[in-house]
């Protein structure tokens, strides 16, 4: 009898570990399947950036004693910093009408007048880092017939003044457009 419950216990073991070893299997495989069906990329990235544009308005001096007769050095410039976008750049003159009668200036070259006292030109973002004056030979004119009743109905020292924009220009077709979205 001893005989045969170690047979019986040798069978149970063998089965025991054949089934085992078939479990062992059966995972393995099964595993295996499933990793072979499970794939996966590198993520892609996706980062957004603002346009950018950067502008200076600069003048040498800015307080002139009024000559009659004399042109006056004026040298406002506007420059359009490295890395800026391709933009509509305006530069607005306001001056007193009656200080328009004794002062003469031009619009240097490159500005198109787009309304009264507005000029614009179209910058490239290659043509960034570069400056653009706003009066012709950086002068103004002081009219040989100016007198100080011209002066005193602007009641008190006359001014000239510049004043710099910028638009982005991607999705803006003509500079009037892109006027439009500046509220100066």
């Amino acid at each position: 009898m001893k005989h045969v419950a170690n047979r019986r216990r040798s069978v149970s073991s063998r089965a025991f570990i054949a089934l085992l070893a078939l479990v062992l299997v059966i995972g393995c495989v099964a595993g295996g399947t499933v990793a072979w069906l499970v794939a996966k990329t590198d993520p892609v990235v996706n980062t957004f950036t603002y346009g950018n544009i950067n502008i200076e308005l600069t003048e040498t001096k800015r307080t002139y004693n009024i000559v009659p007769g004399v042109a006056l050095d004026k040298d406002p410039k506007v420059t359009v910093k490295a890395g800026s976008e391709d933009c509509w750049l305006f530069v607005k003159v306001e001056q007193p009408i009656a200080f328009a009668t004794g002062v003469s200036y031009e619009i240097a070259e490159g500005w198109t007048m787009l309304e009264d006292g507005v000029y614009y030109r179209e910058v490239s973002k290659a043509d960034t880092a570069s400056e653009y004056y706003v009066l012709k030979e950086n002068k103004v004119t002081v009219s040989s017939a100016l007198t100080k009743e011209d002066i005193a109905k602007v009641g008190g020292s006359p001014t000239l003044t510049f004043t710099a924009y910028a638009v982005q220009k991607e999705n803006i077709d003509t500079a009037a457009d892109a006027w439009a979205t500046v509220t100066p």
